[in-house]
């Protein structure tokens, strides 16, 4: 997952680059989202990874 936020970013650093400001946006906000999702997911492994049963 965190994969596809690194591409998102690229594709939006490129995008801005040559002036697509609106795939820009859009490529930023899914790779924002992702990142997110990514640091959540991480969060609730580390939780439940550290429990002894």
């Amino acid at each position: 997952m965190l994969r596809y936020t690194v591409i998102f970013i690229i594709l939006a650093i490129i995008a801005g680059i040559f002036g697509f400001g609106g795939i820009a946006a859009g490529a930023a906000s899914i790779a924002k989202v992702l990142f997110f999702i990514f640091l959540v997911l991480f969060v609730i492994s580390l939780i439940t990874g550290r429990k002894k049963v």
